[in-house]
């Protein structure tokens, strides 16, 4: 039964951190168990390295620095679920039209600004490279999008 008033900003955007922390976890596994294992490729620490662009941050030991790139690993993964929420709500699409349109927005903005940033040259990426960085992202759009529209399933 549908609800007869339409859902808060803080509650979507609350199952929107849930789908995207499901997300993120699910990114990771396949990174870990998948592609990383295939490609050969090595842990990535752009997260970090973005932190440490924007933030007064400058974690001093290696395994201090390992930390702070899981956290900014865990908050891109929060923020993407977030950013599909708020687009999800904005726009009323569902399923992989909603995806669809989440993951244009949000991995251009990505893609932008790490480049804005001078921490990511994408002309200068392999086609591997690429297929690595939209596949991963995808992914994460794939399964917060899931998750998300389940959530909300589950309230109407």
């Amino acid at each position: 039964m549908p609800s007869s008033s339409p859902e808060s900003v803080p509650t979507t955007m609350a199952r929107g951190t849930a789908a995207g922390l499901v997300g993120v976890v699910a990114m990771t596994a396949f990174q870990r168990l998948v592609e990383m294992p295939l490609t050969g490729r090595e842990e990535s620490y752009a997260p970090a390295t973005l932190v440490e662009k924007v933030l007064p941050v400058a974690p001093r030991r290696g395994r201090d620095r390992r930390r702070l790139n899981y956290a900014a690993h865990l908050a891109v993964g929060l923020t993407w679920g977030v950013g599909h929420a708020l687009i999800a709500k904005r726009t009323s699409l569902r399923g992989q039209r909603a995806v669809a349109t989440a993951f244009g927005v949000i991995y251009a903005g990505d893609v932008l600004g790490n480049t804005a940033l001078g921490l990511d040259k994408p002309w200068e990426w392999s086609l591997q490279d690429l297929g690595i960085d939209v596949g991963d992202k995808l992914l994460l759009a794939e399964v917060t999008g899931l998750v998300f529209d389940r959530l909300r399933d589950d309230t109407d």
